[in-house]
């Protein structure tokens, strides 16, 4: 079970090497991260944008390209439809945002015709490892799902649940969130909540454990769980996956983890034929790499399952 993301990269580095298609690479981020990873035997990528603009950064870095295939397109959506056809077609194992905007990213990810369209609602996955917490935490969704109804919870769960598994975690505890840990008629997340636990309960969510509602301090914090006398809960401070009311709490809380804590992080997209990574301009190119090591263990599992 990774605990870290030396654990996840080691675990990557017992599969078979992938490759990531990269969509618009002229980005120094997106290059120092591709190039770490093929250091690091976690991923090789297909760069597919504007050639010139590619060599011109890799050589303001230093940055050999001899072992990397280049894809020349000047235009970017027309370099997103090349990169995403590579791993619709089976050339490479999973889709990176290289420099285009993501409405245009997520674009080229639905094309009806090279597309990673699945028949299954996309969600969000970020993964962090949090200094002083024993296990990597899995949250969604930060970035995607905006209000997402109950059937929408479930299939975000669903979709969580899978990463758990391909990073590992045979049978992850999941914490539906809200601002308390009991029902409340009048506050409709709590039933949601309950529901969700109740379906999981009844085997219609499944490979995982349920129990929410649950605050925030009774999913991650064991000593909350003992304070407040929830410790025969089936998660008391020790959940693997944080599922979010809505948008709004989980980017909050992302964006707080980010700026405020010692973390690493990675983030792909869920629900596609292929993994989907999907990181911020401003995200650093150690995020990518850790985006590109769960991508690479998704794309095993997946060409495992």
């Amino acid at each position: 079970m990774a605990k870290g993301f030396d654990d996840l990269i080691s675990k990557v580095n017992s599969c078979s090497t992938k490759t990531v298609s990269v969509a618009v690479a002229q980005d120094s981020a997106v290059l120092e991260a591709v190039k770490e990873a093929k250091e690091k035997n976690i991923a090789n990528a297909i760069l597919v944008g504007d050639e010139d603009k590619i060599r011109e950064i890799a050589a303001e870095m230093n940055m050999d390209l001899s072992g990397f295939e280049i894809i020349d397109e000047k235009y970017n959506f027309q370099a997103a439809l090349k990169a995403v056809s590579l791993v619709h077609e089976g050339k490479a194992d999973m889709y990176m945002k290289g420099l285009i905007d993501t409405k245009s990213f997520l674009k080229s990810v639905l094309d009806k015709e090279v597309g990673l369209r699945n028949n299954r609602p996309l969600s969000h996955v970020c993964v962090f490892e949090v200094e002083g917490i024993d296990r990597l935490l899995f949250l969604s969704d930060v970035a995607f799902m905006t209000y997402p109804t109950l059937e929408d919870k479930a299939s975000i769960i669903e979709n969580t649940v899978e990463v758990c598994h391909a990073c590992g975690i045979t049978n992850p505890k999941v914490a539906p969130l809200a601002a308390v840990e009991v029902v409340n008629p009048k506050m409709p997340v709590t039933v949601e909540a309950a529901e969700l636990t109740k379906m999981n309960e009844e085997g219609k969510i499944t490979g995982c454990i349920v129990d929410g509602p649950l605050s925030m301090d009774l999913a991650i914090d064991p000593e909350a769980a003992v304070h407040k006398g929830t410790t025969d809960r089936k998660i008391a401070g020790d959940a693997d996956v944080l599922i979010f009311p809505d948008i709004h709490a989980g980017n909050i809380t992302y964006k707080t983890l980010v700026h405020t804590a010692h973390v690493k992080n990675g983030n792909i997209i869920t629900g596609t034929k292929a993994p989907v990574i999907l990181t911020s301009r401003s995200d650093d190119s150690q995020t990518k790499i850790n985006s590109i090591a769960i991508a690479s263990v998704m794309a095993e599992a997946m060409k495992n399952n």
